[in-house]
């Protein structure tokens, strides 16, 4: 037992690191999010996200905006904790039967403009949860429940495609 534990005091870790990101590349991105922001609102840009059913491999990535490497904060691009506070809803995951009441009246609570993001592949129904009968449709898809305006796809879609999709909901 204690030689397991020396090994693994010792042993490097067993992972790959993470891919970094350029940080003027990011720079630009924020930027650009922040300017579009502030000409189409008038202020800077509020989301609240939704889980509507999914794996949480999206809601990773999305938190991944917030930690030390991405930190939307700093461009004034932040989460919020109520609809009623928010410009857009990044929705993750396929729409099920039991969240669907939750996401309409998060759909009706967010004040116009408002737009909704289906962000990952399950919220454009075309996922692994595809035919599961806890779906409100065969696909899940958000657009059956609420008007999307944009679909991020991947699976996860990276902290990257989530700017850039953001960007280009904003921009003209």
């Amino acid at each position: 037992m204690s030689r397991l534990l020396l090994k693994g005091l010792f042993q490097r870790p067993a992972t790959i690191p993470a891919p970094e990101p350029s940080d003027d590349l990011l720079r630009e991105l924020a930027g650009r999010l922040d300017a579009a922001a502030r000409r189409r609102l008038g202020r800077s840009l509020a989301i609240r996200e939704v889980d509507a059913g999914s794996c949480n491999a999206c809601e990773l990535e999305i938190q991944a905006l917030n930690n030390a490497v991405y930190d939307l904060e700093r461009f004034g691009i932040r989460f919020v904790a109520s609809p009623r506070h928010a410009d857009v809803l990044l929705v993750t995951g396929p729409v099920t039967t039991n969240m669907r009441a939750a996401l309409l009246r998060a759909w009706e609570c967010t004040p116009d403009p408002k737009w909704v993001v289906a962000a990952g592949d399950c919220a454009a129904g075309c996922g692994i949860f595809k035919g599961s009968p806890a779906l409100v449709d065969a696909t899940g898809a958000v657009d059956s429940v609420v008007p999307v305006h944009l679909h991020i796809r991947g699976c996860p879609p990276r902290p990257i495609e989530l700017l850039e999709g953001l960007i280009a909901l904003l921009e003209p």
